[in-house]
């Protein structure tokens, strides 16, 4: 398996520093607003890799993070006139639900900035004690970048270059303007803890290096989080951490970043030099709620949309581009549905029994034929995934399978195929394939109201269905066309096949 390493700014072969185990964090949310759609893309870019070495047999140790205080939260919760906690509750209330909904499998563990204070200050202490922070009169505390030789190694930046990044305040009490705060003195009617260096509350930086730390070790695997996060967030990450250990290699091996979701300011103009789309931000309110997106189109639809494109490179939301998802997502959900009703009809015995099981009869045979290809393009979705979790690739390739699929179940239905005994088996391994590459991409998991009793469906189907075929029988043509219209009308397709009328979806 080869994984781009931010660090290194190159693919690398992976090799887990416990065979079998994976260990993984990804910074979370701070939940001060609704999550939006470039929230949710570093969340669904881990699942998927996360399921995939699941699939292989990992042993997977998932940490994501909560920052639950934070100055934004405490605004937000000023500006209601509710407390911080109520603020931070409701919105990781609402990161779950929005995650529920594009399939995202919940971490181990979602440790939180509030729950951690001890553990935060004892590593302010530490990195105090070793001389890489120092205390101001007032009780702040800050890192001191100049005493940490490799700062910058991440990033690419030389520190004399560097100008202050996000969060990252102005401060003429400080050894140097790069220096960033691990422990904020509190403020009148701001929440604070006590600690050796009096009331307050920590920095930004220093919270996942503490979490990380206490829950995977001094060496992990894996550490990601949007490419916003590379300078200066992650960048201090390191330098908090493997000072406070003592080892320049410590702390996170691979660093992985996906890129930017970008929007345009007008939508209807993609040509304009002045309209190249933007990185979308809360901060420059060009964000789209998961919720609101969630209401016009499913879960299932939004994830495809995200992992149709390599977790790298940068993706364009609009309107346009999720509706050509959801074309493209239904594709693969006719191959799927195709072959659960192939399933059903081998548990149903309607494939023949017997036959012959020779070589000679199964390379003949085109569910052999299907199962040789599907065989051959899961080895190919592997190799895309290997090389730096390329879904996009992946994705292609489960195209060309529901193309077969899609040619075999038409032929089937009418009739032009009289499948053996034998081919039940090949068709079962088909559908186990094309399962499995669902799985690892996360589609074809949340069952749809619609589908929840289709027992019933299928029941009342069949109602419908024979009393059109009395009204075609009484050639009363007028009734028999409504039904066929009506029901094609809210996306039911009728279909004369040899075994009889068959209705799906259309």
């Amino acid at each position: 398996m080869q994984v781009y390493n931010t660090m290194t700014k190159r693919k690398e072969k992976f090799v887990p520093l416990k065979e079998g185990e994976v260990s993984i964090y990804c910074c979370g949310v701070t939940p001060y607003n609704a999550p939006h759609i470039g929230n949710a893309r570093p969340f669904v870019t881990w699942d998927v890799i996360r399921r995939y070495f699941n699939r292989l047999g990992y042993h997977v140790r998932y940490i994501q993070n909560f920052t639950d205080i934070d100055d934004k939260i405490i605004a937000a919760a000023n500006r209601e006139g509710v407390s911080w906690e109520e603020i931070s509750n409701r919105y990781i209330a609402a990161y779950y639900k929005a995650m529920d909904a594009l399939n995202v499998q919940r971490a181990d563990l979602y440790p939180r900035v509030s729950d951690t204070m001890p553990d935060i200050i004892a590593m302010i202490e530490t990195l105090i004690d070793k001389g890489y922070a120092y205390r101001l009169f007032n009780g702040d505390v800050f890192y001191s970048v100049e005493e940490y030789e490799p700062y910058g190694k991440l990033s690419g930046r030389k520190l004399e270059e560097m100008q202050a990044g996000a969060r990252v305040e102005v401060d003429d009490r400080k050894r140097h303007p790069m220096d960033f705060a691990l422990w904020k003195a509190a403020k009148p009617d701001e929440p604070a803890w006590d600690s050796p260096f009096g009331k307050g509350r920590p920095g930004w930086h220093i919270e996942c290096s503490t979490m990380s730390l206490k829950y995977l070790g001094e060496k992990f695997d894996f550490h990601g989080g949007g490419a916003d996060l590379i300078f200066p967030h992650h960048e201090n990450e390191i330098a908090q951490s493997c000072a406070a250990i003592g080892d320049e290699h410590a702390f996170a091996q691979y660093w992985l970043h996906n890129g930017f979701i970008t929007v345009r300011k007008n939508t209807e103009d993609k040509n304009l030099a002045k309209n190249e789309p933007e990185k979308m931000s809360k901060s420059a309110g060009n964000f789209f709620i998961i919720e609101d997106i969630l209401r016009k189109y499913p879960g299932e639809v939004l994830r495809f949309f995200l992992v149709q494109t390599h977790y790298r490179s940068p993706l364009e939301f609009s309107e346009e581009n999720v509706k050509e998802a959801q074309t493209a997502y239904n594709r693969l959900k006719t191959a799927y549905n195709n072959l659960n009703e192939l399933v059903k009809r081998i548990e149903n015995y309607e494939f023949v029994k017997g036959g012959s099981s020779s070589t000679a009869m199964l390379k003949s045979s085109q569910a052999g034929g299907l199962v040789d290809t599907a065989e051959r393009l899961m080895s190919a979705f592997d190799n895309a995934i290997e090389d730096d979790f390329n879904t996009a690739l992946a994705i292609s390739y489960m195209f060309e399978l529901s193309k077969d699929v899609n040619t075999y179940y038409n032929e089937y239905m009418a009739g032009k195929i009289q499948p053996r005994g034998t081919d039940a088996f090949m068709i079962m391994r088909v559908s186990e394939i094309f399962t499995d590459m669902a799985a690892t991409i996360g589609i074809f998991e949340n069952i749809e109201e619609d589908e929840v009793d289709s027992e019933i469906v299928d029941k009342l189907m069949n109602v419908i269905i024979s009393i059109r075929q009395d009204a075609r029988a009484a050639k009363n043509w007028a009734v028999s066309d409504k039904i066929r219209d009506d029901l094609k009308a809210v996306g039911i397709i009728l279909e004369d096949t040899p075994q009889g009328v068959q209705w799906k979806k259309a």
